[in-house]
């Protein structure tokens, strides 16, 4: 059975007019039950997760910070969201989401949160919607338990991830990969074990070349026992935030030869949902449902 993390706690309020679609937290699960993909079944709620997962990844200063709402004001702004108890909490919880969630994968080949891909929080910072970063916290907890050795990191969301490439940036035993636009946020890359920028206006044909001839001869160089996918919808062409050019059937290909290529190889892979900022909230939330259609298809 597909495993999916969710918790209320993910739609956070936000001010008026703020730019960052939190509705999509709620709308996803209710269109993925209402159409049939999932029913509750598929669904748990993740917790509060302890304190040592998170200090494996993140320093102890940055996290006490955090927890105390004591960062520097101009280090809070970068985070892009106004830090509360609730926030930090919210994000405490994505956290277990995916390492319970990693956990189902092992055992089922596959399991998703409904939040996380918090990619751009660094050991020591936050920045742009994310605070901590719940795919390596999860990678972290799977080797400490040794429950995988050889981590690989998809991230195809059409940011770089830059937070994973510094935390991961001396460590060979997680490889990771980020392919994104290049003239798009962060403006200064980190350097990811592996980096395609990508023009502006890629197209799907473009883009789908690039990741199945790139893809495959990465996990046969790396050889990983565990995958993590971060599956942001932001490289469609309706993106706010995006300057890439995919349709919404591109995004969707773009997974199916993610998922499709793990299954095949069975390696296990969990996926974290990413960013996704078209003006439409119904085209994030379909872009995102394709994801956990085509798990439920391939893997089920």
């Amino acid at each position: 059975m597909l495993h999916i993390a969710y918790h209320p706690i993910y739609k956070h309020p936000l001010p008026e007019g703020h730019r960052f679609p939190m509705l999509k937290y709620d709308l996803l699960p209710q269109q993925l039950r209402y159409e049939g993909t999932c029913t509750a079944a598929n669904f748990f709620q993740p917790e509060l997760l302890d304190d040592a997962p998170i200090l494996r990844v993140h320093t102890a200063g940055y996290f006490n910070d955090l927890r105390q709402l004591t960062l520097d004001p101009k280090a809070a702004r970068k985070i892009g969201f106004p830090l509360s108890d609730a926030l930090v909490t919210r994000e405490i919880i994505i956290a277990d989401g995916t390492i319970k969630a990693s956990k189902y994968a092992l055992e089922h080949g596959i399991s998703m949160n409904i939040a996380g891909g918090t990619h751009h929080a660094y050991s020591n910072r936050g920045e742009a919607f994310c605070m901590l970063n719940d795919q390596a916290i999860g990678a972290r907890y799977l080797q400490v338990h040794n429950l995988a050795k050889k981590i690989l990191i998809v991230d195809l969301d059409v940011h770089q991830g830059n937070g994973t490439a510094e935390i991961f940036q001396n460590d060979s035993s997680v490889f990771t990969f980020s392919m994104h636009g290049k003239s798009n946020y962060p403006f200064k890359k980190e350097t990811s074990d592996l980096d395609i920028a990508l023009e502006n206006n890629t197209n799907d044909t473009t883009y789908l070349n690039i990741l199945t001839e790139t893809l495959p001869k990465l996990i046969a160089q790396e050889k990983p026992d565990f995958i993590y996918y971060l599956c942001g919808v932001d490289v469609m062409a309706s993106d706010k935030l995006g300057k890439l050019a995919l349709t919404l059937e591109g995004c969707k290909e773009r997974d199916r030869f993610v998922l499709q290529t793990c299954k095949s190889l069975n390696i296990p892979v969990m996926c974290s949902m990413g960013g996704g900022y078209s003006p439409e909230i119904k085209t994030i939330v379909e872009a995102h449902a394709n994801t956990f259609r085509l798990a439920q298809n391939i893997f089920f």
